[in-house]
């Protein structure tokens, strides 16, 4: 069950922008609008959850469907707690398509509650909270920073990033590390991975022990880390890609390794089972192994890597995602006092975007006089060029000073086209300057 005093604090209210509500006010939008779709652990349990991931296959589907409907810049948030969407969408109906693609992806959610929509500053100030980890099962923890800017990285890489939403992306990014300098809410750690392992330590005791983790990725890594912190005895990793796992040796010389067909004998030899993959199927299945000691087995991974059935095992101890709530509680009163404090600052860098965003609606007509601008200082720098006996270092100065004084003459009007958060404004002034100097 999800704690009471983060749902409080993360609700709808004053404080915190986490939509909940799949309802949104209909509106006709003309201009650039920042939209957010999406099912996160708050309101979806594992099972759920389990259902909905994106492998990276899926994101490259899903981003040329909804490019297809007219939406050029998104990016896709799947970790094991959300699988979200963050879009640039022109008009309502733009919206809607992108909600029907994620239901025709995931069926499964069709007309329930657990899908949030929301647009706006409110999805806006959602992402930012959510790359500064107040939207975590874990308040404040740094793993989701990462994975933010691992899934721009993949949008933009793939060609659906775009200035607006790498500008956005960027700012909540930016946001996120002022926050964690400053208020150092994760001053200790307790990401999913280092609660599954303190929790493991409580059951068993960590230290001396031999121990199986079957995966490579960050994930496993994060594991892997850890276990060595408790001062885990022997420590061997199998991984569908041998080669994965060697690389691994790098970091962790004394890390030995199993071949993947290996792994229900080096199971049934380990006192600790830590799955951590990206596999879509169960590697672990309970018919396959044969326990005669006592193992404690933690999955990480969404999909489940292990099956649920194994926790019927007498011998047999099954902490999974879900298991992991539980203790999530651990330094959250300090954190939460913090969390208020970053909201204000949230809600501050938040409206700056915007205005940037308000601002770049007439970056065309600017750039557009801009250019008129430098044309005519390469056109007077030429007449008088013809006109003078000039030498390098006079050209250099003449063409400086006639570029300087042009575009000190177009920087107030520049300023207050930028500054006009009003669209019929700023389309009246850039009507109005356009005619003035036929651009």
């Amino acid at each position: 069950m999800i704690l009471q005093n983060e749902k409080q604090i993360f609700g709808v209210n004053s404080e915190g922008a986490a939509p909940d509500s799949g309802k949104r006010e209909a509106c006709k939008v003309e201009q650039m609008q920042f939209g957010y779709i999406g099912i996160n652990y708050k309101d979806a349990k594992l099972e759920i959850r389990d259902k909905v991931s994106f492998t990276d296959n899926q994101k490259i589907d899903f981003l040329q469907k909804a490019e297809k409907a007219g939406i050029g810049q998104c990016m896709i948030l799947s970790t094991c707690n959300r699988s979200e969407l963050f879009f640039f969408y022109r008009e309502e109906k733009q919206f809607e398509e992108m909600r029907s693609l994620y239901i025709a992806r995931f069926p499964e959610i069709k007309n329930s509650s657990y899908l949030k929509c929301s647009s706006g500053a409110e999805a806006m100030e959602y992402l930012f909270r959510i790359a500064a980890g107040l939207e975590s099962l874990v308040l404040g923890e740094d793993q989701i920073l990462g994975q933010v800017k691992d899934a721009q990285e993949f949008s933009r890489m793939l060609g659906y990033g775009g200035k607006e939403l790498n500008r956005v992306v960027r700012d909540a990014v930016t946001c996120a590390k002022k926050i964690k300098s400053r208020l150092k809410i994760s001053e200790n750690p307790l990401s999913v991975s280092s609660i599954g392992i303190r929790q493991v330590d409580q059951i068993c005791g960590i230290k001396g022990k031999q121990v199986l983790v079957i995966g490579s990725g960050s994930m496993a890594v994060l594991a892997i880390r850890y276990l060595y912190e408790y001062e885990a005895g022997k420590v061997a990793v199998c991984s569908r890609t041998p080669a994965h796992a060697k690389e691994l040796l790098t970091d962790f010389p004394e890390l030995s390794t199993v071949s993947y067909e290996q792994r229900y004998q080096e199971i049934e030899k380990s006192d600790i089972v830590i799955s951590a993959t990206s596999s879509p199927h169960l590697v672990v299945r309970r018919e396959s192994i044969r326990l005669a000691h006592k193992t404690v087995f933690l999955d990480l991974a969404l999909p489940r890597d292990i099956d649920e059935e194994l926790g019927k095992e007498p011998l047999a101890h099954l902490l999974d995602l879900d298991a992991l709530e539980q203790i999530a509680s651990e330094n959250q009163a300090q954190r939460i006092e913090l969390t208020k404090v970053s909201s204000k600052w949230i809600k501050e860098a938040v409206k700056e975007t915007q205005q940037w965003l308000s601002g770049s609606r007439v970056d065309a007509t600017i750039e557009s006089l801009q250019q008129k601008c430098d044309l005519i200082v390469e056109d007077s720098f030429s007449y008088l060029n013809r006109k003078m006996d000039l030498g390098a270092k006079e050209q250099k100065l003449l063409r400086k000073i006639l570029k300087a004084s042009l575009h000190r003459l177009l920087r107030e009007p520049i300023l207050e086209l930028k500054q006009l958060e009003s669209k019929e404004q700023q389309e009246e002034y850039q009507k109005v300057v356009e005619e003035l100097f036929h651009i």
